[in-house]
């Protein structure tokens, strides 16, 4: 560990005590004192939003200045007004019914707010899922460390500069760092950890937090499918799937990471999805509103995923010729008859690389998707809603998304998360606020509860209330 890790990792250390004593001297911050710091966020990200772009840009070596402000700038704002509108209903008590043996006693539910929370971002959008899972917490009234990623260092010292000018240390902080400080920050005992990333990382993520036993959110990934019915045309579906699946050159958790199209019309979809990233991106090496992935190690990856493909027979189409030579811009790339032992078809490919396979109807493509780790996301074209029932039967994901990708991650009141190896835990709306928080059972009986008189020695009333329980 050199010795600048080391003493990030001390002023991390410092910062989670501050904060854990911060929050039992003023545990429950009151919903005005909420509402403004979730309004202060939403005045980050508007007033900071070039310089965030720019930011991001500067990492990335070049990322689309119209695809930050839609998922990260616009998305946060989003997030932040809903918080705003909907926090007086989220922390009101819940009554729940007694029974008559608890009559008239009163029970409940109080939301409280968890304590200390970690969040760890990515790198893919640093900025939203930073500021995203922010908001819940700050509205249920927690204090929060956020650990940015070490490969978008720009976004990661602006987030500290700008939510350090917002906020005291003891309420909101940003801890930066490489791979020890990251490791030493999952080890803290918080009373919360919000995990975003790899399925790798996260298993890691799971047994440091289980030392501690602090309940954790995983945000993970997997191959998340695309489907498409014979019922719905190629054409049509390659439009939404290549949009889909080439913003931010693919670097996105719930993009298509594979399609299974019905048998015979593979090389029609691949052409087509080709055509319309072509329109949407034209050169895409020297093209403002493609972006760049992330670093040269992740081009590398990529870049050799396609290539061992290439050389066990499949079939590479591609928008342009790569060439990695401006800000590692891989063009957008469909890959036919992908050899099923492949990286391509075993490991989520995070970049703008996209396999075709053919299927022999719905139930077919339903047993390949089930033979696989649960998705984070799972995509269906199909003209019938019956049709779509039917295969979300067959099927399981974290969430869904019929005709149109990634569109579900948008709305609001959608819980947002995996099962199995895509993760556990939900947040975005009023899940998201339920995340960071505990929720604590209250019974409240009045001065005099005729539960007294059910004491020692038992007799007549025993048996009356025998007679109550057994209906």
């Amino acid at each position: 560990m050199s010795d600048i890790d080391a003493r990030q990792i001390e002023r991390m250390k410092s910062v989670f005590d501050a904060q854990k004593a911060a929050f039992k001297a003023g545990k429950i911050r009151s919903l005005s004192e909420r509402a403004a710091d979730i309004a202060r966020i939403e005045t980050l990200a508007k007033e900071k939003a070039d310089a965030f772009c720019d930011a991001v840009s500067a990492d990335y070596g070049r990322r689309s200045a119209a695809e930050t402000q839609i998922a990260e700038i616009g998305f946060t704002i989003a997030t932040a007004k809903h918080a705003r509108k909907h926090l007086k209903s989220w922390a009101a008590d819940r009554s729940v019914p007694v029974p008559m043996t608890l009559a008239p006693g009163k029970a409940y539910i109080r939301r409280e707010p968890k304590g200390v929370v970690g969040i760890v971002a990515p790198w893919n959008y640093p900025i939203q899922l930073a500021l995203a899972p922010l908001v819940p917490a700050l509205a249920a009234g927690c204090r929060v460390m956020i650990k940015p990623s070490e490969y978008t260092p720009r976004v990661a010292d602006m987030l500290k500069d700008t939510l350090g000018e917002l906020f005291s240390e003891d309420h909101v902080a940003v801890i930066t760092g490489g791979p020890a400080v990251g490791q030493a920050f999952c080890d803290l005992p918080f009373d919360h950890l919000f995990y975003t990333g790899s399925t790798h990382v996260g298993r890691m993520v799971a047994q440091a937090a289980a030392k501690n036993l602090t309940p954790v959110t995983l945000e993970l990934g997997g191959k998340s499918p695309t489907v498409i019915a014979p019922d719905f045309d190629v054409e049509e579906a390659a439009k939404t799937i290549a949009w889909g699946k080439y913003f931010n050159a693919g670097q996105t958790c719930v993009a298509p990471d594979y399609v299974l199209t019905p048998k015979g019309s593979e090389s029609q979809l691949a052409d087509a999805i080709i055509a319309n990233a072509q329109k949407f991106w034209p050169e895409p090496d020297s093209n403002g509103d493609y972006s760049g992935i992330v670093s040269e190690r992740h081009y590398k990856r990529i870049a050799d995923m396609v290539e061992e493909a290439r050389a066990g027979g499949a079939d590479v189409r591609q928008s342009a010729a790569p060439t990695g030579s401006n800000h590692h811009a891989y063009p957008p790339t469909v890959v036919l008859n992908a050899p099923a032992d492949s990286r391509l078809m075993t490991e989520e490919i995070f970049g703008p690389v996209l396999p075709v396979l053919g299927h022999d109807g719905l139930d077919e493509a339903a047993r390949f998707i089930n033979e696989r780790d649960r998705p984070l996301a799972l995509y269906v074209y199909t003209k019938s809603k019956a049709t779509a029932r039917s295969f979300l039967d067959k099927t399981m994901s974290g969430g869904v998304g019929v005709n149109v990708p990634m569109l579900h991650l948008s709305v609001e009141d959608l819980p947002f998360g995996g099962t199995g190896a895509s993760g556990y835990g939900a947040y975005h709306g009023e899940d998201g606020y339920r995340t960071f928080c505990h929720e604590r059972s209250v019974f409240h009986a009045p001065v005099w509860h005729p539960i007294r008189l059910m004491a020692p020695p038992y007799g007549k009333l025993f048996e009356f209330f025998k007679k109550l329980q057994a209906g």
